[in-house]
């Protein structure tokens, strides 16, 4: 295991003590997910408090112990694994400073109201079509998750990636400031916090903010068919960046979308990289991936990487669990397409799966129905926002819609009766009426936020596939 960490380096960096001459070949902070080699750092939240849980981290090969109190009962043959900080939290931001400090090479940030994780994702696989990559794993975005996600950089890394977050104001310039990106992208501003926030200007401001972490001389790189764009723009020249690139399918796009095709794959896209035509293809589906892996393509020009590579990495693209991801499930009399988008929903997200779904029926014999569970965060808006989904979802023709939870009943209202597919007061009562209602050669599409647990009724229509008898399963 090559280390990246000395206890010597931990220390220096933390201010901390420590007996030992031991190496950490990773940083943990949750025993269920650590590896062997791993430093655990136990840090203490509102419920759980990691000091309490030291024993499962040695019995995981824990190689030390990053505390801040002495562990109870803990054996003096391992004294010399401690090492003591006076809080585990400040220390991990100073682990993670320490980690960006040594590493030089490029640095990119991205944020935005929706479409950011399956953004990071593409910057993961177009720098890492030119050097050794780190990136964010799954969505580590949070207070923790950034110094983390830092603290895991080796410090050989060319390229590193690193998704920013936020649920209030005032959040995301620390975490940028901690990263120091050379270039920042913005995804979109949309009504997403809501619940946190007066306004979507205000959300706008927020996101902005993410150029405040910029080093000296850096890009910010910002959505053109956003309605807040010039207010983005203003926003980061008041943080100081004055160079700005702008994506999408504006005309005036420095990174402007010509085109893009559906395929049994995913899409090809056709595109104008600051002056650089080019085409490529991607292995997901929808406008708003396009639209994103400009933001992509014209961070790895701005970084000074070979656009062509980076584009050709991106057919590798597929959405990660719950954004996205596609299955067909056996039928005893055939198949349906199964598409989950379960992990979070937002206005505009939602909106852009309904756009989505009307490109696929227009070449689709069977039925396209859309299952969805609440939007949340979204203030005192909310049933008017969920009313409004209606347009989008009659404009793109999809033949039935299923909801759950007391503000998509304001959807199910709005709603035409004959698109009605049925309605239910929370995931598990609709998952019921949505596998009784499947046929073969439909297409399926599920979402919400997370706390509705559309991931319900993703498993129980998944689960259909079971009662197929063993011969008609294939290989």
């Amino acid at each position: 295991m090559t280390a990246l960490w000395s206890a010597t380096e931990i220390a220096a960096a933390t201010s901390g003590q420590t007996s030992g001459t031991w190496t950490a070949s990773g940083v943990s902070i949750d025993t269920r997910t650590l590896v062997k080699g791993d430093l655990f750092v136990a840090l203490r939240g509102p419920t759980h408090d990691g000091h309490d849980h030291i024993g499962s981290a040695l019995t995981a090969g824990a190689s030390g112990f990053f505390v801040h109190r002495k562990p109870e009962a803990f054996s003096p043959n391992y004294e010399d694994k401690l090492l003591l900080v006076k809080d585990t939290f400040t220390g991990l931001n100073n682990l993670g400073q320490a980690a960006r400090t040594r590493c030089h090479g490029k640095i990119i940030g991205v944020t935005g109201s929706v479409g950011k994780t399956g953004t990071k994702e593409a910057l993961k696989l177009a720098f890492g079509a030119l050097g050794s990559t780190h990136a964010t794993s799954g969505n580590l975005n949070n207070h923790w998750g950034v110094p983390l996600s830092l603290a895991r950089m080796p410090r050989d890394t060319q390229f590193g990636v690193f998704e920013i977050g936020m649920n209030h104001p005032g959040e995301i310039a620390p975490l940028a400031k901690l990263v120091a990106p050379h270039v920042v992208i913005v995804t979109t501003v949309a009504a997403v916090h809501l619940e946190f926030f007066d306004t979507v200007a205000g959300i706008a401001d927020e996101k902005a903010s993410i150029a405040a972490g910029l080093v000296n001389g850096g890009t910010a790189i910002l959505p053109a068919d956003s309605e807040y764009f010039d207010r983005l723009k203003m926003q980061v020249r008041n943080h100081g960046c004055t160079d700005i690139i702008s994506f999408g399918a504006d005309g005036d796009s420095h990174a402007r979308l010509v085109g893009a095709a559906f395929n049994p794959k995913g899409m090809q896209v056709a595109a104008d990289i600051l002056g650089q035509r080019i085409t490529f293809d991607l292995g997901v589906t929808g406008k708003q991936w396009a639209i994103n892996a400009l933001a992509v393509l014209a961070a790895v020009k701005m970084a000074n990487g070979d656009v062509l590579s980076s584009a050709a990495a991106l057919s590798q693209l597929v959405p990660t669990k719950g954004r996205g991801t596609r299955t067909t499930v056996g039928l005893p009399t055939g198949t349906f397409t199964l598409i989950d988008e379960s992990y979070n929903a937002s206005p505009v997200s939602v909106k852009a799966l309904a756009d989505t779904l009307g490109q696929i029926k227009a070449n689709s014999k069977g039925r396209v129905a859309l299952v969805l569970g609440d939007m949340l965060e979204l203030g005192p808006q909310a049933p008017e926002l969920h009313a409004e989904l209606s347009t989008a979802i009659l404009a793109s023709d999809i033949d039935l819609v299923f909801t759950a939870g007391p503000l998509m009943e304001n959807l199910h209202n709005a709603l035409p009766r004959d698109k009605r597919g049925g309605h239910a007061k929370d995931s598990n009562k609709l998952a019921h009426i949505v596998t009784a209602a499947v046929k073969p050669g439909d297409i399926f599409a599920v979402k919400g936020s997370h706390s509705s647990h559309m991931s319900i009724v993703v498993e129980a229509l998944a689960g259909l596939a079971h009662v197929l008898p063993k011969a008609a399963n294939g290989s």
